[in-house]
């Protein structure tokens, strides 16, 4: 089992859920994130007044997916979430991790059959 963690643009999510939907993908967690990497921000006009934001909005995915599952939706993530044919700077980023075990707390099960 292994922990895809992906930070991906808001205007992304709605896209990403329906592909991931498509390839049986049916379980994640969906969390508000802030932050930059090597965007550092921007700067933008409020009432004719300059102001730079250092933190940007993003959209933090958590999915446990089986092994056999792993290559198929980290190629979703990465090609969904793209934005445009070569994609661009803040585009996000996806991380794997092992998830060393799974536990459904509504009976018990553990393991792969969990996730």
């Amino acid at each position: 089992m292994k922990l895809i963690l992906a930070v991906i643009q808001p205007t992304k999510l709605s896209a990403v859920r329906e592909a991931l939907d498509k390839i049986e993908v049916a379980r994640l967690t969906v969390c508000d994130a802030q932050g930059f990497g090597r965007q550092r921000g921007r700067t933008e006009m409020y009432r004719g007044h300059e102001y730079t934001t250092r933190l940007l909005r993003k959209v933090a995915l958590e999915i446990v997916v089986n092994d056999d599952f792993l290559e198929r939706t980290v190629n979703t993530l990465v090609h969904v979430a793209r934005t445009g044919p070569e994609g661009t700077i803040g585009d996000g980023k996806v991380f794997v991790l092992p998830a060393d075990e799974a536990i459904q707390i509504a009976d018990g099960s553990r393991g792969p059959g969990a996730v």
